[in-house]
């Protein structure tokens, strides 16, 4: 069960700096709209995936920060109508998730067009397409690349996780039944990072940071290219 009060080791903190400092040779740098060059070779969308009680928010908020890239709450666009679903215990349909998964999608990219080298979205994505909502965006913009970094962690766990929130409207009935239609991304899908939860939060966060300023430094523009 991820612990929200377990101190940071030192060697996990050790292993997210150095990560940094491969990425760009210093600590990250604040990212403005028509602020300083691009360095990679493509946009970068981070889904951070999941059902819930995996930490999305927890996690997505820790690489918006340490990457300085904006960071998209997918709750938070939710229409009132599948909040109060939701609320009452009542699982999303299909039909009520389409236009919030467009929605999604939409922002991101307009985060993107706006100036931003890429952006952090918390989304559970449970359903394989799902998931290729998402990836619709690159289908229009070569510059794009995709990833979701999915939060593994047993209904066990997540049930746990959830029994101990206050006031939040996803209950252990939301986490049954997200589980009911969970699909876990395939072998195929090359574009998603499966990151272990059922370790502590700190070592959650490090170990996701770390493999995803791997996979932006493996992108990063050598100097002679720019």
């Amino acid at each position: 069960m991820l612990s929200y009060d377990a101190p940071m080791p030192a060697a996990q903190g050790q292993k997210d700096t150095a990560a940094m400092t491969t990425l760009s040779g210093q600590a990250a740098a604040p990212t403005t709209a028509g602020g300083r060059a691009q360095t990679y070779q493509h946009h970068h969308i981070w889904l951070v995936t999941g059902p819930a009680g995996c930490g999305k928010s927890t996690v997505a908020e820790h690489l918006s920060q340490a990457l300085s890239l904006p960071y998209i709450e997918g709750d938070s666009f939710h229409p009132p109508a599948n909040i109060e679903k939701m609320a009452n215990g009542t699982p999303l349909t299909d039909a009520d998730r389409w236009d919030w998964l467009t929605v999604l999608r939409e922002e991101s990219t307009r985060l993107i067009s706006s100036g931003s080298e890429g952006v952090v979205l918390t989304c559970s994505a449970l359903k394989r397409k799902y998931r290729d909502v998402i990836r619709v965006a690159a289908y229009y913009d070569p510059s794009l690349l995709i990833h979701f970094i999915y939060l593994d962690a047993s209904e066990e766990t997540l049930l746990q996780r959830v029994a101990q929130r206050k006031g939040h409207y996803m209950g252990a009935n939301m986490v049954h039944s997200q589980f009911d239609i969970l699909e876990r991304p395939g072998e195929d899908e090359k574009d998603v990072i499966k990151v272990d939860v059922s370790r502590t939060l700190e070592e959650v966060k490090g170990d996701a940071l770390h493999r995803v300023v791997k996979v932006m430094g493996d992108d990063e523009v050598e100097e002679e290219q720019q």
